[in-house]
């Protein structure tokens, strides 16, 4: 299963260090199963995204993932990779880029050819660089975004809706982000996503750790953030997202949800229906 990672750090700018595996010995101890790429997606001191990302095609090839990533920025979003569709290169790891906004995706979309006719009526299909279902969402994302005026919300429950209403879904978690704002969507039920509110720090520094990405920043033991995240990291006091739930991150750290999705999709895949290289990008 793909892990997400975000972190919004409000208005001010501040270091954080990220690794996005451990050593390569500990890998090998925890499981064969390789990740199968890495990223980090930021935006730095002039509201300008960088992404730093590489596939990992081979256990060997481990080094950006397993090295100390120091980035100074306001918003954060971190991706593991495990591949359901698309080859093991850069063009196929997340996050994506697009329109300045940084996305990552965890679960499974089908359909893809009425998706990339769907692209192809809104006018962006050539935003798709790769071969994945995730950017493939990330474009009709972008092209509902463009539709509503720019109100990002909504453009991700008319894109998100559209899918559950067309095509097969098996599970389209995801975090999008600015450089001022973050949107966090677990959808429908088939994979965790958690909430942490830090926005009263109790002189902590953030050390966060789970089986796969490791986040840690002096600045904010006294500084507030929100932070999302795939799967509970330490002994912090997560938040389940509810299924459905959309989350809201705005510049001044105020937190707001709702249930955007109460229905699960009209053509809702389970793991038996997946192939056997997408249920094993899945599996917990």
């Amino acid at each position: 299963m793909c892990r997400l990672f975000g972190l919004h750090a409000g208005r001010r700018l501040l270091p954080a260090t990220f690794w996005l595996l451990d050593a390569p010995d500990n890998l090998a101890e925890q499981s064969r199963r390789n990740p199968d790429g890495t990223g980090l997606g930021v935006f730095g001191a002039d509201g300008v995204a960088a992404l730093h990302k590489e596939p990992v095609a081979a256990w060997q090839d481990s080094e950006f993932a397993t090295e100390a990533h120091d980035v100074t920025a306001t918003t954060f979003i971190a991706h593991v990779r495990y591949a359901s569709t698309g080859a093991l290169d850069v063009a196929n790891t997340h996050p994506f880029l697009q329109d300045d906004r940084i996305f990552a995706h965890n679960g499974v979309v089908e359909g893809l050819d009425a998706l990339d006719e769907r692209l192809r009526e809104r006018g962006v299909a050539d935003l798709v660089k790769g071969q994945t279902d995730s950017e493939r969402v990330f474009a009709l994302i972008t092209a509902a975004i463009r539709a509503h005026d720019g109100d990002i919300g909504a453009g991700i429950v008319d894109a998100i809706g559209w899918l559950a209403d067309n095509v097969p879904i098996y599970a389209a978690n995801l975090l999008l982000s600015t450089a001022t704002d973050m949107w966090a969507l677990r959808y429908p039920d088939t994979h965790d996503l958690y909430v942490l509110d830090r926005r009263h720090p109790d002189q902590r520094r953030l050390r966060l750790r789970s089986a796969r990405i490791r986040a840690e920043s002096e600045h904010l033991t006294s500084q507030p953030s929100v932070v999302f995240a795939s799967e509970p990291m330490d002994d912090e006091n997560w938040r389940p997202i509810a299924p459905g739930e959309l989350v809201h991150v705005d510049a001044d750290l105020r937190i707001s949800t709702r249930v955007a999705f109460p229905d699960p999709p009209r053509h809702l895949l389970h793991r038996d229906d997946l192939s056997a290289q997408a249920a094993a990008s899945q599996h917990a």
